[in-house]
């Protein structure tokens, strides 16, 4: 389901040139509609292709005025029920309000080791790359063949 704009919330984020689902959206989707030409709602931010929109929760969880909601799907969050994530610097609080009054919270960590910390080849040996070429049990060994000339620049 895709994110929406709640427009009574939304302050496209104090006009700035970029709004931060603008700056956080993988798939450039959202929009601030300055003079309100494209929504009627000026100063608004607002997803643009919403059959686009990969759902990946970025705007929902960066947007400071808690403005963008998505609807969830009933595996997770049950039919009539919504649910807003609050981000800190350290974690993000998701609020879920049943359709009966009661309301769930779950708080976890944003990362868990600090920011440029990881090695991700840390502990793992260098590639030798001449046992992969000579490897007969690859899957795609022997399987084409391809004259390379054809990639050459001339």
């Amino acid at each position: 389901m895709p994110t929406f704009v709640r427009t009574d919330k939304c302050d496209g984020c104090k006009g700035q040139d970029k709004t931060a689902c603008m700056y956080i959206c993988p798939h450039d989707l959202m929009r601030l509609d300055k003079d309100g030409s494209e929504t009627g709602h000026a100063m608004k931010a607002y997803n643009q292709e919403p059959e686009q929109c990969w759902e990946c929760y970025s705007c929902v969880k960066i947007c400071p005025q808690q403005a963008i909601e998505c609807r969830h799907y009933a595996d997770v969050v049950p039919l009539g029920a919504s649910v807003q994530p609050l981000r800190g610097s350290e974690s993000i609080m998701w609020t879920i309000k049943f359709r009966n009054g009661n309301v769930k919270r779950f708080k976890f960590p944003i990362r868990t080791t600090a920011e440029g910390s990881v090695e991700p080849y840390g502990n793992k040996p260098d590639a030798n790359l001449d046992e992969l070429t000579d490897h007969s049990n690859l899957f795609t060994k022997g399987t084409h063949s391809c004259d390379m000339s054809q990639f050459s620049a001339n």
